[in-house]
């Protein structure tokens, strides 16, 4: 997000400042967006979600041009599935999609074992599918891009840590500090523990999420990212899979230690497989890694733009594991409201942070 942000100020012909990025890990390998399953869909329950995305899909395919990169990108869309319990919220969820025009289709179960005979409709009273712009890309590609054609157009990259953020300025950990007009929070996940030394509550913290990487015997045949009724999920990556779980009750604390959870594969994750697509009964893990939720505990939506009192201080975090497919529309939008003073492509107000101090949540329903 913050080199996205970086990459879009400076290719804006009306900034004329200069770019500080300040990097804590500059090889990335706590980084959300090099852990990320690298996803993107347009099946929200938020309206502004779905337009955030939107925007991203095009972006993506225009990647070669803008960024001289080949992201890898596949479209095959997302497949939500839903129990008798989640029904009401799946069709209410479908008819917000589709009036914003989305690319999906509402499934009946005789409808959805023809579409996908591979897949076991027990417990499936419908399913909605995305039938374009969804899919999945190399994330970690696109960060790197980011990073490159914002340092080739000026952006200064700084290996350092951020101690205390004041008004117009932020101490780092090395002892300089840096003054500044602006300065963007996009922290990702500690974007709360950096808020928080400036005695600002930001409800963004940490949340573990394991991915594993699995093998069959016999493929399936084309699939699209599914989503089941539990939670859990799987998508085809090359000529492997890769699949992950909501954690269990009571097993999802913030800042947990960055291990792979294996006992979600064995309890959670592969018992689901196994019931939903027979071919997934012999599946066998050959790799697995886990990253960070940028979690808002407050709605799970991001929360971009001013601080209310803080005028200099911008928020661009807490996307809740949306926020590389929304990288490129946020970005954009943060640089237009700091060259121009105004969003112009997208309205990001209502994801501002005064929704937090006034209690107002705009809650995000399909979190996955």
């Amino acid at each position: 997000m913050g080199s996205s942000i970086a990459y879009h100020l400076q290719s804006d012909p009306n900034f004329t400042g200069t770019v500080f990025v300040i990097e804590r890990d500059p090889s990335y390998i706590r980084a959300s967006s090099a852990l990320s399953a690298s996803s993107i869909r347009q099946q929200f329950s938020t309206p502004l979600n779905i337009h955030l995305s939107r925007h991203g899909i095009g972006f993506l395919r225009q990647a070669s041009t803008l960024l001289g990169v080949d992201l890898g990108l596949k479209e095959p869309g997302y497949l939500f599935l839903a129990s008798p319990a989640g029904e009401p919220v799946l069709r209410a969820n479908h008819a917000i999609q589709k009036g914003e025009g989305c690319a999906v289709e509402l499934l009946d179960p005789a409808a959805l074992g023809r579409r996908f005979p591979w897949i076991s409709t027990d417990g499936i009273v419908c399913a909605s599918h995305g039938t374009a712009n969804e899919g999945w890309f190399d994330g970690p590609a696109l960060m790197q891009a980011f990073r490159r054609k914002a340092r080739e157009r000026g952006a200064q990259y700084v290996a350092d840590e951020v101690v205390h953020l004041a008004p117009n300025a932020v101490t780092l950990r090395s002892g300089s500090t840096i003054e500044a007009a602006t300065i963007v929070l996009a922290a990702g996940p500690w974007s709360g523990e950096v808020a928080a030394t400036a005695g600002i509550a930001l409800p963004v913290e940490p949340r573990r999420r394991s991915v594993f990487v699995f093998d069959v015997r016999e493929p399936p045949g084309p699939t699209p990212l599914v989503i089941d009724p539990s939670g859990t999920w799987f998508r085809p990556e090359g000529r492997f899979y890769i699949g992950g779980t909501t954690p269990a009750a009571g097993n999802d604390p913030p800042g947990a230690p960055l291990e792979v959870q294996h006992q979600e594969w064995d309890d959670m994750v592969w018992p689901t497989l196994a019931n939903r697509v027979p071919a997934f009964e012999a599946a066998k893990v050959v790799n697995s890694w886990a990253g960070y939720y940028e979690y808002n505990t407050f709605d799970q939506n991001g929360i971009v733009g001013r601080h209310p009192e803080i005028d200099s201080l911008i928020f661009a975090t807490g996307f809740s594991g949306h926020g590389i497919q929304q990288s490129p529309a946020v970005g954009r939008a943060v640089a237009e409201l700091i060259v121009h003073g105004s969003y112009r492509t997208i309205d990001l107000s209502p994801f501002g942070y005064e929704r937090i101090s006034a209690g107002r949540p705009i809650r995000e329903l399909n979190v996955v």
